[in-house]
Formats: C-alpha cells, sequence, structure tokens
C-alpha cells in the first residue's frame, strides 16, 4: 500500500504526540475531528489544552447518510482545518473520507456520480475497534436515498493510520465479537476473491495467522498487547481486500444489517458459512480465470487454517465459532423480507465471488441464513469444537 503511514501508539499521550507532530508549525493550527463517540471527549479536550483549535463533527448516523456527509464537507470547508482526524469504527472513518472526498467536487448535483480530486488535507484515521479495516481501504460505504454506495478512489486512503490499544478498552463485548467477525470475514473472502494477487494474499495470510493465534484471549482479556495484535490483524486484513475486494457475504450483508439492525461483521459472518457451503457444492461452476482446483486449493489452505481435515469441518468450525460467540440470525417474522434482501444484493461485490450466484441461489441462501422461527427456536446442535492453528 502506498502513500499510507502507520504508527503505533502507547497511550493516548503518545497518540497527542503523534498527532502534534504532524500539524504545520504555526500558530492558530485548526483539526476537523469525526467521531460519535463519548471516548474522544477527552483527547479533544487535551488536543485543545495544546492550544489547537478543534470543529467537531459528530452529527452521523452508523450507516453514514449522504445528507451526513454534505452537511460535514460545509462544517470542514468552515473550519480550514489543517488536519483531519477520525476516531471511531469504520461509520466514522467512512464519514471523514467521504467528506475529504466531497469536498473537492462542486457542490450542485449527485456527489456520488463526480470525479473525485485527491484531497490536500492529511487525514489520521484512528481506528476504536479491530475489524472494520477501513482505515487501509481506499473505499468507504454511505447511504443514498435508502441505497447503499460504495465510493471507491484513491484520495480516500487516510494519509496516517494510528493502532492505540488503549482506546478498545471497554468495548462492548458484542461489538468487539462482531468487528473481530468482520475481520476475518474479510481476510477469508480475500483469498477466495478472484481479485486476489500475492499481494493481497500476503496480506489475507497475515491477518489470519494473527487471528488465530490470538483470538480466544482477545475475548477474555483487555491485554493492550494482544488488542494490538488484533489491531494490526485488522489492518492487513482491510489491506488485503483494499485490493482484492470482498465477496458475496459481505455482499450479502449489508441490507441483512439495515433490515434487523445487527452490527455488520455479524451480517457478514452469518452469510459466509452458507456462501461457502455452496462454492465447495459447485466449484466447477468456477469462474475465476486460475480454474477450480485452483480455487479448491484455496479452499484446502482454509482447512489448514483451521485445524480441519476437509472444506465442509472448515465450514461446521466457522459455525461452532458463532455459537461459542453467541452471534446468532434474526428472526424474520415478515415473508415479503426475503424479496427485500434478494434485491439489495450489491452487484459489485457480488461479481468479485470465484462462483456465480443466480438471483434464486441468492434467495435460498437468505432462506438458510434466516432460519424459520420454530427452528430457531431450538437449542442448536454442538459442532466441532473450535481450536487454535498449531
Amino acid at each position: 500500500m502506498s502513500n499510507q503511514d502507520l504508527f503505533r501508539a502507547s497511550s493516548v499521550t503518545d497518540l497527542l504526540t503523534t498527532l502534534s507532530s504532524k500539524l504545520p508549525d504555526k500558530q492558530n493550527q485548526k483539526v476537523f475531528f469525526v467521531s460519535g463517540g463519548a471516548f474522544a471527549e477527552p483527547i479533544i479536550a487535551q488536543l485543545r489544552g495544546l492550544g489547537i483549535e478543534v470543529t467537531v463533527f459528530d452529527d452521523f448516523s452508523p450507516n453514514p447518510l449522504y445528507e451526513d456527509v454534505v452537511a460535514g464537507v460545509e462544517s470542514f470547508k468552515a473550519s480550514q482545518a489543517d488536519l483531519v482526524v477520525s476516531l471511531g469504527g469504520g461509520s466514522a472513518i467512512d464519514t471523514a473520507k467521504c467528506i475529504l472526498l466531497f469536498s473537492t467536487v462542486r457542490s450542485d448535483g449527485n456527489r456520488l456520480k463526480a470525479k473525485y480530486g485527491h484531497p490536500s488535507t492529511p487525514h489520521f484515521a484512528i481506528p476504536t475497534t479491530a475489524g472494520t479495516g477501513s482505515e487501509a481501504t481506499t473505499f468507504a460505504v454511505v447511504y443514498y436515498e435508502d441505497e447503499k454506495y460504495s465510493v471507491d478512489s484513491p484520495g480516500a486512503l487516510p494519509t496516517y493510520v494510528v493502532l492505540v490499544p488503549e482506546l478498545l478498552r471497554g468495548l462492548p463485548l458484542y461489538h468487539k465479537r462482531a468487528t473481530f467477525l468482520d475481520a476475518l470475514c474479510q481476510a477469508i473472502e480475500s483469498l477466495w476473491s478472484v481479485n486476489s494477487t500475492d499481494e493481497s494474499k500476503k496480506y489475507a495470510r497475515r491477518a489470519l495467522a494473527a487471528i488465530m493465534d490470538n483470538y480466544q484471549e482477545y475475548f477474555v482479556s483487555d491485554d493492550d498487547s494482544i488488542t494490538e495484535i488484533m489491531l494490526e490483524a485488522a489492518y492487513a486484513a482491510g489491506q488485503a481486500i483494499n485490493i482484492s475486494k470482498t465477496t458475496a457475504a459481505h455482499a450479502m450483508s449489508y441490507q441483512l444489517s439495515s433490515l434487523y439492525g445487527i452490527a455488520h461483521g455479524h451480517a457478514a459472518a452469518l452469510c459466509l458459512p452458507k456462501v461457502w457451503r455452496y462454492m465447495i457444492n459447485h466449484v466447477e461452476l468456477c469462474a475465476d480465470p486460475r480454474g477450480a482446483d485452483y480455487l479448491d486449493q484455496i479452499f484446502s489452505e482454509l482447512d489448514d487454517w483451521f485445524n480441519c481435515k476437509d472444506h465442509n469441518e472448515s465450514i461446521e468450525w466457522f459455525e461452532a465459532l458463532l455459537e461459542e460467540l453467541n452471534m446468532y440470525p434474526p428472526d424474520s417474522e415478515n415473508p415479503e423480507d426475503f424479496a427485500v434482501l434478494a434485491g439489495s444484493v450489491n452487484a459489485q461485490r457480488l461479481a468479485n465471488n470465484p462462483i456465480p450466484l443466480s438471483d434464486e441461489v441468492i434467495d435460498s441462501l437468505y432462506r438458510q441464513i434466516i432460519p424459520e422461527k420454530d427452528l430457531h427456536a431450538c437449542q442448536p446442535q454442538k459442532k466441532k469444537k473450535m481450536t487454535k492453528r498449531s
């Protein structure tokens, strides 16, 4: 990845030193701070204590809306900031990326259709979850008229990334699990994406190695050293998908998340094993130019990562992981939900999948992801126990 510097800060004090070092050496330093969390307030207060003028933008949704970003552009321009700082999960970082991109184009017309310039203001991205990978990518998600759009431009890549384990202390367990699953799905999908390269696979494998060696301790400990490893894993997964892009599991996850109010990583993880099982059963339909044998080798590599004897056991391992983390599917009481879900799949991400999925297959997969209510009420059967990779 080019044009991005990665920093590791051992504490918030160290973070402030890093931020200050990148501000122009002049009086009246100004920072535009994008964050929606109360955890940002002490950092903002300390920046102001250093004599830095801080404009805070926090008026955006968990799934950033086009209108949020447009409002953010006006606030950003009025601030005349020397530096943009985004602190939070994917929503805060994506919002800041879109604000910077939208600020490079005319204000009239739909800015989603514009040709973006390269922002001149540096962007510091500080993730407070280990999972979304937004800090490492050139794309961002924004919703316009209830539809999801993926904005993609080289200028969206944050100039600097700072990993601060201390900021993840006290992260709610559900969000800790959901963002972890997002990173795991990204690494898996990146390996089998039709766009994978030697470089993207290197990043995906780096993420998988760190995840498999540390995820169990990550859930029971606030040890900063383990958190730092998981932040690095999420960053590597982000680097991987920045090249390869995600595939069908992510393409199917967005409306699932919006419709039922579950976290994005939770939704992607529910989709992934169903897509995975369909692919191993239809590997002869491989659309990757490298062929069905190549794809089967990728599936075999995943078997090795998860210490499983075959492809089906790997999927069972993943499903057991979801059960152990209590990441169950939502109930659907409305039969029309399936039509809404199937009609919302991101075609761009779907095209990255090595096995084509027809509309009928997508509908069938959603019906497997969201079980009948009476079946969902039953106790789940125990499956293969999770183990670390040896």
